[in-house]
């Protein structure tokens, strides 16, 4: 029976109904009709799905890459790490992929991470000679990493939904995001070798100190948050508070490139961006609790048991279905329609929560690049005006790569588990 509501999601979906409003009304309707439940029952799971402590993280972190993105932190990083490689083949697409890993340690989105690196990297590639799609096509690849470099919005709403630690989700994000990184540099490298993008500067490290003197503070800040949180000096919640205050006191009184007169303008673009996160983390968690109730899981469970019973295929069939929600869905939608649905399943294979919570998030950035409705290719697409459909098609190298990375991360557990193994 459950299934005509989800049916009736679908086709509210297609209709384009807001995700949060249909999540909302799929979830009473299914309890006032099948379950013979009061309308009050499911204002009181909206209610106790809002009263979390972790959950106050994501406004803050919202706030603390909104501040950024209007300030000069992002410019600084990535003159940074030009410094660096920009003096290699391919330099400038490696520029873009490395500021992207930084400014996605302070961000923790993909969408604050392609705006704030592609505003910059996009037109910088084109002037040095770089076809405009393919700038944009790394730009989308790299944004991609904001939302597995911890601090990362979805593994909060991860272990906010599972009651997994989110400090462990944030170390276990470290290897996977470095290695996506490194993955797409080598592609990047070949790409350019081929097209001929040679860089027309020389390695310098009189420029190296320079470019860190002038950015040394916003490279700092990752350094101060996740240090405080792993070092056991504040919670993840806290670490936001920490980060809001510090990209106030960079952007405002040390960089001076944030005005007084823009902070209001900040914090309402923050206020309504979280408000509509919020409204979503709510209505879905009222959605997946009569998920629950319907014992969806359970069914899904057996479905895939009954084909076979080997972990080795049922994370393959997990991935292939989370690669195509992903291709459809938000991403904070997608963790908080399908975390209640898969997390019993993997619970029972035996699969680690903590690994788990690394193979969703990597799933669902991969579908952020990826068409119908991948928002790094939209907002990429938005900065630079090359048409979607140009800049999907030459991200391909790209995907392919990220999801051969899927794969590592997904059968070799160690990649995700080592470093919360050893320090936490």
């Amino acid at each position: 029976m459950f299934a005509i509501y989800f049916l009736a999601l679908i086709v509210l979906l297609i209709l384009s109904v807001p995700i949060g409003v249909s999540l909302g009304i799929t979830g009473m309707a299914f309890l006032v009709l099948e379950q013979s439940m009061g309308l009050e029952v499911a204002i009181q799971r909206i209610v106790v799905a809002a009263d979390s402590f972790s959950l106050m993280a994501l406004p803050l972190f919202i706030l603390s890459g909104n501040i950024m993105c209007g300030g000069s932190i992002s410019r600084r990083l990535v003159e940074f790490m030009d410094s660096l490689i920009g003096w290699i083949t391919g330099g400038m697409s490696m520029v873009t992929t490395l500021a992207s890993m930084f400014f996605g340690a302070i961000s923790g989105s993909c969408t604050a991470t392609t705006a704030a690196i592609g505003s910059i990297m996009i037109p910088g590639m084109n002037e040095k000679g770089y076809a405009k799609d393919y700038g944009s096509a790394v730009t989308a690849a790299s944004g991609t990493l904001g939302a597995v470099i911890p601090p990362s919005l979805m593994t909060i709403t991860y272990g906010t939904i599972t009651g997994v630690s989110v400090g462990a989700l944030f170390m276990a994000g470290f290897l996977p995001g470095i290695l996506m990184g490194i993955s797409l540099m080598i592609v990047s490298y070949f790409i350019c070798k081929k097209a001929g993008y040679k860089s027309d500067v020389k390695f310098s490290f009189l420029r190296v100190y320079v470019s860190l003197k002038k950015s040394i503070l916003a490279v700092l800040m990752p350094v101060i948050v996740l240090g405080g949180i792993y070092g056991g000096i504040f919670t993840p919640t806290e670490a936001a508070t920490i980060a809001v205050v510090y990209t106030l006191i960079v952007s405002v009184f040390i960089y001076k490139d944030v005005a007084f007169k823009d902070i209001p303008r900040i914090f309402i673009d923050s206020a309504l961006m979280s408000g509509g996160i919020m409204f979503l983390v709510c209505t879905a968690s009222l959605f997946g609790w009569t998920i629950s109730v319907a014992r969806v899981p359970q069914m899904i469970a057996s479905a895939m048991l009954s084909v076979t019973d080997n972990p080795i295929l049922i994370l393959m069939m997990i991935n292939v279905l989370l690669l195509v929600i992903g291709c459809f869905l938000e991403s904070i939608a997608t963790i908080l329609i399908m975390t209640p649905i898969l997390f019993p399943i993997i619970l029972e294979m035996g699969i680690d929560p903590l690994q788990f919570g690394i193979i969703m998030c990597v799933n669902i950035c991969i579908g952020t690049m990826t068409p119908p409705f991948g928002v790094c290719l939209f907002v990429s697409s938005g900065i630079s005006g090359v048409p979607v459909e140009r800049i999907a098609i030459k991200a391909l190298p790209y995907l392919a790569i990220l999801i051969f990375d899927l794969l590592l991360i997904t059968y070799i557990p160690t990649i995700s588990t080592i470093l919360p193994s050893l320090f936490l």
